[in-house]
Parts: C-alpha cells; sequence; structure tokens
C-alpha cells in the first residue's frame, strides 16, 4: 500500500511474511476569534495554537505600542461598529466616577467550551479583555482643553493612565476628538477620567479592546474545527460598564470562537520494507551445517514516522490463531504457526505506561488503544518486530521441508 502521507489519517501497511469578521446587529456587537493549529517540522517543540484573527489598531499600526503588547501577550481590534453617547452632562470635577468617563472591562480570565462539529467533544478556551480604548468627541467649545486640570495637560490624561490601568503612551487628537488606549491589568477594577469643565455631550465613535486567549493543549485534541461563544453583558452595572453616563448602543458583545486543528500522521516504509522473510539469528548456517535448531525466527522491520495526533494501532490478517494474533500457514499440510507482531515507537510517542517498547500488536487492538504524542514527532524510526516463538518453530523444522506464509496488516489510526 502507498505509504505517503493519508488526509484520513488512518494509515494501513501491508506485510507478506515469508479567525475576522465583525457585524451588528440589534443591541448586540460580535466579534470572530479564529485560531489554528498546524504541526511545524522545523519547531517540534511548539505546539501551540498560532492566533489568526487578523489584527487592527494600536498593537497592528501604532509601532510604539507593539513591544507593549507582545510584552502582555495580547492582540487589539478597532471596531467602528461600537458607539456610545452620554445621557447628561460630565460635570467637571466630579466625584462619582459613575457620572462621567469610566471604564470597568472583563479583565479576569473566564472559561468557554469550544466544541468539535463532528465528534462532540469538549474543550476550553480561556479568554480576558487585556485592553480598552476608543475615539471619543466632544463639542467645540469646550474642546479637548476641558480634559485640562491645574497642573495636568489635557493631552497627558489620555496618553497616561489612571490606575489599575496602565498607559502606552498613545494619543491621537485634534480639536474635538481623541483617539486613546491603555492596558488593563488582570482582575483590574474601574479606571476613570473627571474634566476640568463640564461636556454637554460626549460620545464614543468606535472602540477599540486587546484581548489575550489561551488555547488547549493542540496534541490532546482530534483533527477538525472546534467552535464555542462567550457573550459579555455591555452598559451600567454589565461585564463592559461605562459608567451611568456614557450609554453603549448594543447591550451585548458575543466573541464567536473557531480553533482549527490540522494534525498529521504520516508512516513511510523503506522499499521492499513490505515483504518480510523471517530467519534465526546469525542465519539458517547453524541448522544447516550442525542441526542446530533456532532459538527464534524473526525479523525487525523499522518505520519511519511524523504524527503531532493521538493513534491507535491494530492488525488485520490473512490468517489468524485464536482470534488475537496473526498466524503463518503451511498450505500442504495445513499447520499453522502464531506470528506475534508488535511495535517499538520513537521517543516522544507513549501511552499511559510511558515509552513504547515491543508493544504486541493484536487484532482487536487491546492494548494499543491510544498512544499520544508529546511533541511533534517528525519523520523519526519506529520499529515493527515479527517473531516466530522457539516451541513453534520447532514444529515447523520437524518432517518435510516447509514453507510458511501470511499477509498481515498494521493499521495507524488517528481516529480515536
Amino acid at each position: 500500500m502507498d505509504s505517503s502521507k493519508s488526509s484520513t489519517h488512518r494509515l494501513c501497511h501491508f506485510f507478506s511474511a515469508s479567525l475576522l469578521a465583525v457585524s451588528a446587529s440589534a443591541n448586540a456587537l460580535t466579534q470572530d476569534i479564529t485560531a489554528r493549529f498546524v504541526p511545524d517540522p522545523a519547531s517540534p517543540m511548539q505546539n501551540e495554537f498560532v492566533n489568526t484573527t487578523p489584527q487592527s489598531g494600536v498593537c497592528e499600526w501604532h509601532a510604539p505600542a507593539i513591544p507593549h503588547c507582545l510584552a502582555e501577550g495580547i492582540f487589539s481590534i478597532r471596531s467602528n461598529d461600537f458607539h456610545a453617547a452620554s445621557n447628561a452632562t460630565i460635570r467637571a470635577n466630579h466625584v462619582d466616577p459613575r457620572q462621567g468617563a469610566m471604564w470597568k472591562v472583563p479583565s479576569e480570565w473566564r472559561d468557554l467550551q469550544v466544541t468539535h462539529r463532528e465528534t462532540g467533544e469538549v474543550e476550553t478556551v480561556q479568554v480576558r479583555i487585556a485592553g480598552i480604548g476608543h475615539r471619543w468627541d466632544l463639542s467645540n467649545p469646550p474642546g479637548v482643553g476641558a480634559w485640562q486640570l491645574p497642573n495636568v495637560n489635557w493631552a497627558s490624561q489620555w496618553r497616561e493612565a489612571p490606575s489599575p490601568c496602565k498607559g502606552i503612551n498613545y494619543i491621537a487628537a485634534a480639536n474635538s476628538f481623541a483617539l486613546f488606549f491603555w492596558i488593563v491589568p488582570e482582575n483590574a477594577g474601574v479606571c476613570s477620567r473627571t474634566p476640568g469643565t463640564d461636556i454637554p455631550t460626549f460620545a464614543y465613535s468606535n472602540i477599540e479592546y486587546a484581548y489575550a486567549i489561551k488555547t488547549p493543549r493542540p496534541l490532546t485534541m482530534s483533527t477538525g474545527q472546534y467552535t464555542g461563544s462567550l457573550s459579555y453583558s455591555m452598559g451600567p452595572g454589565g461585564d463592559f460598564d461605562f459608567g451611568d453616563v456614557m450609554i453603549p448602543r448594543d447591550n451585548q458583545f458575543t466573541f464567536n470562537f473557531t480553533l482549527d486543528v490540522q494534525h498529521s500522521l504520516d508512516v513511510k516504509i523503506p522499499p521492499g520494507g513490505n515483504r518480510v522473510e523471517l530467519v534465526p539469528q546469525g542465519g539458517w548456517q547453524a541448522w544447516l551445517n550442525h542441526g542446530q535448531k533456532p532459538v527464534r525466527l524473526f525479523r525487525d522491520q523499522t518505520f519511519n514516522i511524523s504524527s503531532s495526533s493521538r493513534f491507535k494501532m491494530r492488525l488485520e490478517c490473512e490468517y489468524s490463531m485464536a482470534g488475537k494474533t496473526c498466524a503463518l500457514l503451511e498450505p500442504t499440510s495445513g499447520h499453522g504457526v502464531p506470528l506475534n507482531v508488535s511495535v517499538t515507537l520513537p521517543n516522544g510517542l507513549e501511552d499511559a505506561n510511558g515509552p513504547v517498547n515491543r508493544r504486541p500488536l493484536l487484532i482487536d487492538g487491546s492494548g494499543t488503544e491510544l498512544f499520544q504524542p508529546a511533541f511533534y514527532v517528525d519523520r523519526k524510526p519506529g520499529t515493527l518486530h515479527f517473531e516466530v516463538a522457539r516451541e513453534h518453530v520447532e514444529h515447523m523444522l520437524t518432517g518435510a521441508e516447509r514453507t510458511y506464509s501470511g499477509n498481515v496488516t498494521v493499521i495507524w489510526d488517528s481516529e480515536v
């Protein structure tokens, strides 16, 4: 059988023994987040999802912000589908943060379940909001100078951030608007700003947020797509809380997650390796010249395996013994002997008992139901062991010359 890579990840060898789309709907803001895992032969130890959601905003467009984003492990998105407006005048020097420009975002880690579209397997993704920003607009007068405080320049109010938020030295502004962005630490509380002059009308014409995600370990997942959603409430007292004066148009923000897992399972047998000849240790000379019966007949056949996925193994046999093992048959007499087949896998492929060394392969697959990569194994050698034990060799060598043969199919199957 062709030993090239199989897209179905079920490999048999026959032996003859002789994430950007943004949309807005009524009262709801949505964002698609996508990530993908494809094993990389150049980096076999880096087995993680790669965020494939198109970035926008400061982490993508503002060079001074990029080191901050990389250090925090966050991604930014700017959406013009968000809008919020004041329902009252923002009073100068107000004491209650809820009466002005304030933000409390879901900066704590939250779990969401993603489900395999075909198998129903469930995994957990964690996400948190790690940054917030907007373009804000106000009438002129008073203009941007309304945010001036005694001994505090108006721009520094936004270029820098109030605790617990952290500024990244970013602002873009004109007379009646400004864009800003702050990093929000994990489990942060309220961040707010107070003007020095009354602001009759104030509005946010976009939202810019950063998020961080923790994805499952892809090597334990099945090939295919996992999907799930997480919804946040928006508005006074919600997950995204902008205070009692700044009221968002949408009252819900939903993140739709798609994790795409593209595993590799590839087994290659060297040319001619599909035909296996069992011989004694050191060949037949001891038997032919001195009548010394062999201890066993065997052949070790190497193969190269690449795997980032779970898989199981089993046998299919032309002839079988006791329903579990393959057999070799002498056609004239009809005499058969058990053929023991076992496997040794390279470092990095293990089962619940640890490294796999001469693990017996059986027709029903018992004992080889799950092999798991500790890391991406790329073109590493393993061995199939074929053997007839001594007690059966003695029966084979009595009487007339005989030839025993049989076909064995070894199956590597990632549908675990």
